[in-house]
């Protein structure tokens, strides 16, 4: 309701004026997908669009190391932010409980899909027991809860899963190292749970249409995240500029990152073992196809040329027959009677 005059009594009058709740921000979503179209169109120039391709290779490299830098200075700087978070909020016990019922959700849903969901895929692909698979790796999910890094991790996945699973080398070195970058369901399961966590610590209600766009930014940035430790955290930001939230929110969670990020590294590169060992399974069975394809044509031929040489032997028996050669001698005998009749009667 805004004011607009007063009436001849000297009434203010108030009029009714509908402003937008949505908060200007950038089209993150948009540049994903221009990014992604942009990459495609990239490819298809070949040779011509190789230059640019290097160009935004080493600028990302370049990137990487400048946020190598900042790392080493991280500690101190999240010490002063949450400090001011600390500060700003009126009550600083339902900051920490909200910031542990975050850390909660977090952990549960990296179980459930972790012990559940991806076990129940391997199971629907191959019909084997997922967890004896999981048993074998017990030495990579270590790694990755160590070092919160799924390239640290990936040596050891590869020894594992060659090893004690029995994956063809060829898969495991095509699969892995893919998916050590591209691959990330935990990642996408924490950025979903932190932009809903700070959207209630703004007391921003979210609606259908903004938990879409979480859905996909998240699904999309996890792609591209890094796979070193705290490389979610970047593409949160990108999740909050894409609904409407403050980023400076962000610093609450680097704090507690290094908890959260341990159970999404070990989701992260049980999501490849278990790809790995699915496409494993899939080949296993085309090539058992492709033999059987193999020996049942061989079959075939043997049978047929059994079939040509019992009828060959047959019709060699057939000629061979006594009744066949004294019918043949009859017949050959015939001409030589009917020549001797000849010369009798000529003699006469």
């Amino acid at each position: 309701m805004v004011a607009v005059g007063n009436d001849t009594n000297g009434t203010v009058i108030y009029q009714k004026v509908p402003f937008g709740m949505e908060s200007d921000g950038m089209n993150i979503l948009g540049l994903v997908l221009f990014a992604m179209v942009f990459g495609v169109a990239l490819k298809k120039l070949g040779a011509e669009g190789e230059e640019l391709i290097r160009f935004f290779n080493a600028f990302n490299e370049a990137t990487m190391v400048l946020v190598s830098w900042i790392m080493w200075y991280v500690p101190v700087g999240i010490m002063f932010l949450v400090g001011s978070k600390m500060v700003e909020m009126e009550d600083v016990v339902l900051l920490v409980t909200s910031l542990g019922k975050y850390i909660f959700a977090s952990i549960l849903g990296h179980i459930i899909h972790g012990s559940l969901v991806l076990p129940l895929i391997y199971f629907a692909f191959t019909r084997k027991n997922p967890y004896s698979f999981l048993s074998g790796l017990i030495t990579p999910f270590t790694t990755a809860f160590a070092t919160c890094s799924s390239s640290a991790t990936l040596p050891s996945m590869m020894k594992c899963v060659e090893e004690n699973n029995g994956v063809d080398k060829h898969i495991s070195r095509f699969i892995l190292p893919i998916g050590a970058t591209v691959n990330m369901d935990g990642a996408a399961i924490f950025q979903c749970v932190a932009a809903v966590f700070i959207a209630q610590l703004n007391n921003s209600e979210l609606n259908a249409g903004q938990i879409f766009t979480i859905l996909v930014t998240a699904t999309a940035s996890s792609v591209g995240a890094a796979g070193i430790p705290a490389g979610g955290i970047i593409t949160i930001a990108i999740i909050l500029e894409a609904i409407g939230l403050p980023t400076n929110d962000l610093s609450l969670m680097l704090a507690v990152d290094w908890i959260v990020d341990r159970t999404t590294t070990v989701v992260n590169v049980e999501g490849d073992a278990l790809g790995a060992g699915i496409l494993h399974h899939i080949n296993q069975e085309d090539m058992k196809k492709r033999k059987q394809g193999r020996s049942e044509g061989r079959r075939e031929e043997e049978l047929a040329e059994v079939q040509v040489e019992a009828a060959a032997h047959v019709q060699a028996e057939e000629e061979m027959s006594p009744l066949v050669t004294n019918q043949g001698r009859g017949q050959v005998a015939l001409p030589g009677r009917s020549a001797e009749k000849e010369d009798i009667e000529s003699v006469f």
